[in-house]
């Protein structure tokens, strides 16, 4: 069975109170729609929503008037994830965990035909997958919601109300699935814990033309089966998701990093182990999503690069060669890590505000920083790490964009 986590509402924190199917309706009837339109238009900044509990609390009740500030408020964050996230419909599980659009698009593309999305909340997934899609969740309020925004950005896709461990899977279908991260409103890092388990989700590969999963960053995938790839998915820097793709939907690399937009993707096709040397004009800070895929390698071939430390995913090089894999900063300075010495030549550059950038090392940026009692008047950027075992300190300067 697929249990989704209940929300807090707001202004009323400690009380778990999850939306119910007639609160959800409620809030798509037409008064609730008026209700929530009004809402969005007060002041929603953490200093006015005071006022803004109030105001609606008194226009339209003490259960709508919170129920559609909370949907407002909701909406507002979801601008950052969809284009249209401010017309559409949530709870606050479900935006916790819908892909960013950009994301849900670019993985779409894998599929040519009618997907069946289990788990599918409120549709984030599966408003953006072919026409003729269905859409699978036990939760009753989601599916309602999920119907809503359907209609709203006019997509030919169905919603089924099912428990999808019980449900059949055809074997020429192609499957979708985004299991519950979530528990009693806390992010869930063990894959046995998810809902449905990730195992009991892997062993539908068999029983299925193609399953694509959607999965946290930081899985290990020494731990998957062996005929499993993972693509990592980084968007603007930031990594969002690991994919893990079996049967049609694999593409013949075990590993892939894909950096959105663009898309650029690095393939972790065989290369030799690159060089470890002392750090040289250059230091590379690769995007996550190649250190999460683990092609730290790949990019280091790609680049002619080197690492400082074969266990830390920093590379260096005598120039800078353009990428998207990465962001390069020039070595100003290079010293032992130690509080006094790099406390004077941070004051050499005339640094006040502290840039720390940390790989393999327990420093904490924040203490460093009150340590340092750093007054000047340029922002610096400091990277702590290793190189050959030992503990270093690199005083950089990030290559300026088309420099």
């Amino acid at each position: 069975m697929v249990r989704h986590p209940p929300r807090l509402a707001p202004f009323q924190q400690g009380r778990v109170t999850p939306l119910s199917p007639e609160q959800a309706r409620r809030l798509l009837s037409t008064a609730g729609r008026e209700a929530v339109a009004a809402a969005a238009a007060l002041d929603l900044r953490p200093d006015g929503r005071l006022g803004a509990a109030e105001a609606v609390r008194v226009a339209y009740g003490p259960e709508l008037g919170p129920l559609a500030l909370e949907q407002a408020l909701l909406r507002e964050r979801a601008r950052s994830k969809h284009p249209r996230g401010a017309e559409l419909w949530w709870t606050g599980p479900a935006l916790e965990q819908a892909s960013s659009f950009e994301v849900a698009t670019h993985r779409a593309r894998r599929f040519d035909g009618p997907v069946l999305d289990l788990c599918c909340s409120v549709g984030g997934d599966l408003l953006t997958l072919p026409d003729g899609s269905v859409g699978v969740d036990l939760d009753e309020t989601r599916l309602l919601l999920g119907r809503a925004n359907a209609e709203i950005l006019g997509r030919a896709v169905s919603f089924v109300r099912a428990d999808v461990t019980a449900l059949p899977r055809p074997p020429g279908a192609d499957v979708f699935v985004d299991p519950a991260r979530r528990a009693s409103g806390r992010r869930v890092f063990d894959p046995r814990a998810y809902s449905p388990p990730l195992d009991e989700v892997l062993g539908w590969r068999d029983t299925v033309r193609s399953l694509v999963v959607k999965a946290a960053p930081g899985l290990d995938h020494e731990a998957l089966p062996s005929d499993l790839e993972v693509d990592v998915v980084s968007l603007r820097g930031e990594v969002k998701e690991a994919v893990l793709l079996a049967g049609a939907a694999r593409n013949g690399v075990r590993r892939t990093a894909t950096l959105l937009p663009g898309p650029h993707i690095l393939l972790g096709l065989p290369v030799e182990a690159p060089a470890v040397r002392p750090p040289g004009l250059w230091l590379l800070e690769p995007d996550g999503a190649v250190v999460r895929a683990h092609l730290v390698a790949q990019l280091a071939g790609q680049l002619g690069a080197w690492l400082l430390d074969e266990t830390i995913a920093y590379l260096s090089a005598p120039v800078p060669v353009p990428t998207p894999y990465g962001r390069w900063f020039e070595v100003l300075e290079l010293l032992p890590f130690s509080l006094k010495p790099l406390r004077e030549r941070l004051r050499a550059h005339d640094a006040g505000a502290l840039v720390v950038k940390k790989r393999g090392t327990a420093v904490q940026p924040d203490l460093l920083r009150k340590q340092l009692r750093l007054t000047g008047s340029r922002e610096v950027t400091v990277v702590l790490t290793r190189a050959a075992g030992r503990q270093i300190a690199m005083v950089v300067q990030p290559l300026s964009p088309g420099g």
